[in-house]
Parts: structure tokens; C-alpha cells; sequence
């Protein structure tokens, strides 16, 4: 098998893994408990809080565990605007979110509070203005994505983070893409929330954390505990806590060296696509952009038929976000950028991560071109 599909999830690097066994076996305590095995458990989890904060480049406590990205991804969102209910209520986000961010500022809208959905260029690119002119005094909260999940495109976000500062405003970004991938400092990017995964970097899945700045105000996710400063009460998820943090720790120590590196497996990709497979479009900026993944339209061809046609070959990419996987249509991204309905449907994402190599870009393009060009022939959509 050839995993190509890492935007989706990461295979669990094996030093990840050994960190885990540990904590399943020699501090297994609940770290709340005043005991040795508990205030072992309890070192160990405060520990990854460092290793996650120095990746982030924040305060350890500013890092809240949650249970993956779209957790906290809901609990900013939500958070915010149950604690500012009744002084402000409006909410700005971008028509390319990730359906963390867009499906709960549908559920916002449902309940009454004005919410604003900011488009995008044909490069899946806001224009920062654009959230200046968006915001009123009724404003609670903007929401934009670092990276985003399906195309790789990135959105400015320090100055986006300005522009809301100097409004007053709070600002959450969603860096569950960019975090282990880009250097991120969370100072100079003006933000007073973030979320994180795990599984996005090499982790286990089942763990994320929301970064909230010093001071920041919004409801608790949960109640009756105490834990994480009784903003997310329950007994923590110590081995994945754990596990993450060792995946942050690797993704800080390699980050310089992996950027370059799956940046060129998906520049050489991209060529051999594009010289070798006649009528193919790489969707979102190509300046724009973070190391991967790489989003394709296969003109005339069917992306979910292209998918499974791979997969039997052996090769795992996806056509989009795996949270949408069933999903009927077209990506709500792609369609975002102006596509039609049709070139949607014919892209496929391609994601590189810390183990794969150039050899997997010559084993894709050994099958690739062929299947292209015989769903061209045989489909009777596009004869």
C-alpha cells in the first residue's frame, strides 16, 4: 500500500507509539489523584503540554486538551458566542472552512445570531479587508483557517488577527492543518484562539487541543472536574495527551527539513501531473500555499471513480476532506472558488507526510495516467 491521503490522518510514528505503551503501562495513575502513580501521570501530561507550547511557541497554559481538532474548533466558535450572548452576537467566517467552523456557524444561524460567510478569490484566497468591512459592533468573533484541509492555500493570518484586534473583536484560526507543518508562533499570528490535532502530525487521533490566549473569555466545554482549568473537566486522555506531545516534539525538531523535503515530492508530482496527463488543473494558489497537499481536477473524468480505481491499485488519496467522506456533491471548497459542479467532482487530494518518499511518486504515476485516460474512454458521463 501506498498511503497518500496524510491531510486526512497520519500513520502514528513509531517513537509516538512507545511514548503511549509507556504511559499505558508504567503511568497509568489518573493524573488528578494526590497518590505517586497519579503525580506521575499527572508530570508526564504537563510535560506534553510543554512540547506541544513549544511547538505553538505560547504558554503551556494556554494549551486546552480537547478531543481533536473539530472539538475545539466548536468550543472557540461556540464558546465565545455563548459568553458574549446577549452583549454581541455576530459571527464571521469563510466559505471554505472546514465543516468544524461552517456546519456550527449554521447551527448559530438556526438559533438567531447573525452570522456573516466571507468568500473567497478563484485561488481559495480572502482578501483581509474583507473582514474589516465585515465587522460591526455587534461582532463577537471572526474565524479563519491557516491552512486549509483540502487545497493547501494560506490565508494571512497576522494581519487578520490585526485587523480584528484593532476592532476589538476576538479571532480564532483553525491550524489544525498549518500546526508540526508550518513554523508557527502564536504571538505574532494575533490570535487569541486556535486548534490543534493530533493526528494530523504523526499522532494518535482522539486528541487535540484549542490554544486560548491569556485573559481570552469564553464558556466551558464541559462542567464538574476541575480538569484543564475547569474549562474542559473530565479525567484527561493521558496516553494520547502523551502521545501527542512526543508528536509535537518530533514535528518541532525535523519541521525545517520536512518542509523542503514533502514540498518537493509534491512539486515533482504536480509536473509529472500536469506534463503527463493532458487536461488536468491544480486547484487553489500555487503561491499561496503550504507543503501539501496537492488538489487536482482530472477534466471529463469522475474523482470518486478515480479514487477507488487507485485504491484497488493499491494507492490511498481521497478526494477531499475525510470529515465529508459520503457526503453526496461537490466539495463546498471547491465550489467556493467558482468550479463547476462537474470539475469539482473530477479532483482528487494528494497529501504527503513523514513517511513517504520519491518512490511513492513514481509507483502513483506508473498507474495514474492509464486510469485517467481509461475512465475518459469507458465513462458514460463524459461520452
Amino acid at each position: 500500500m501506498v498511503y497518500l491521503d496524510n491531510a486526512a490522518t497520519t500513520q502514528v510514528d513509531p517513537q509516538v507509539i512507545e511514548s503511549m505503551r509507556e504511559s499505558l503501562t508504567e503511568f497509568w495513575g489518573n493524573p488528578s489523584s494526590a497518590h505517586e502513580s497519579g503525580s506521575k501521570a499527572k508530570r508526564r501530561l504537563e510535560e506534553a503540554r510543554v512540547q506541544i507550547a513549544s511547538l505553538m511557541q505560547c504558554f503551556p497554559d494556554e494549551v486546552y486538551f480537547t478531543s481533536g481538532g473539530t472539538e475545539a474548533d466548536n468550543w472557540a466558535v461556540m464558546g465565545v458566542l455563548d459568553y458574549f450572548r446577549g452583549k454581541k452576537s455576530h459571527f464571521i467566517t469563510v466559505a471554505t472552512e472546514h465543516h468544524a467552523v461552517i456546519e456550527t456557524a449554521e447551527w448559530l444561524e438556526k438559533r438567531g445570531n447573525p452570522v456573516t460567510i466571507l468568500s473567497v478569490n478563484k485561488e481559495g484566497v480572502l482578501d483581509p479587508e474583507q473582514v474589516r468591512d465585515a465587522i460591526s459592533d455587534e461582532t463577537a468573533l471572526v474565524s479563519v483557517m491557516y491552512v486549509n484541509n483540502e487545497l493547501g492555500t494560506i490565508q494571512d493570518i497576522p494581519r487578520i488577527g490585526e485587523i480584528c484586534r484593532e476592532a476589538g473583536v476576538l479571532f480564532h484560526s483553525d491550524c489544525v492543518q498549518s500546526f508540526g507543518k508550518l513554523p508557527l508562533d502564536f504571538k505574532t499570528m494575533n490570535c487569541d484562539l486556535a486548534a490543534i490535532s493530533s493526528h494530523k502530525i504523526h499522532g494518535p487521533k482522539g486528541v487535540g487541543a484549542l490554544i486560548i490566549k491569556r485573559g481570552t473569555k469564553l464558556s466551558a466545554r464541559t462542567i464538574g472536574g476541575g480538569q484543564e482549568r475547569g474549562l474542559r473537566t473530565g479525567t484527561e486522555n493521558t496516553p494520547g495527551i502523551i502521545g501527542f506531545g512526543k508528536a509535537a516534539e518530533l514535528a518541532r525538531l525535523s519541521l525545517d527539513d520536512e518542509m523542503v523535503r514533502i514540498r518537493s515530492m509534491r512539486d515533482r508530482l504536480e509536473q509529472r501531473i500536469l506534463n503527463e496527463i493532458p487536461d488536468t488543473v491544480v486547484n487553489g494558489s500555487r503561491r499561496h500555499r503550504s507543503s501539501a497537499p496537492l488538489n487536482v481536477s482530472f477534466k471529463n473524468c469522475d474523482g470518486e471513480a478515480l479514487l477507488i480505481a487507485l485504491d484497488r491499485k493499491g494507492f490511498c488519496v481521497s478526494t477531499g476532506s475525510a470529515c465529508s467522506s459520503g457526503a453526496t456533491g461537490a466539495s463546498h471548497v471547491l465550489m467556493a472558488l467558482g468550479m463547476t459542479m462537474e470539475d469539482a467532482r473530477a479532483s482528487l487530494r494528494i497529501s504527503f507526510g513523514r513517511f513517504n518518499s520519491d518512490s511513492d511518486v513514481d509507483a502513483l504515476m506508473d498507474v495514474l495516467p492509464g486510469l485517467v485516460q481509461k475512465q475518459r474512454e469507458t465513462s458514460p458521463l463524459f461520452s
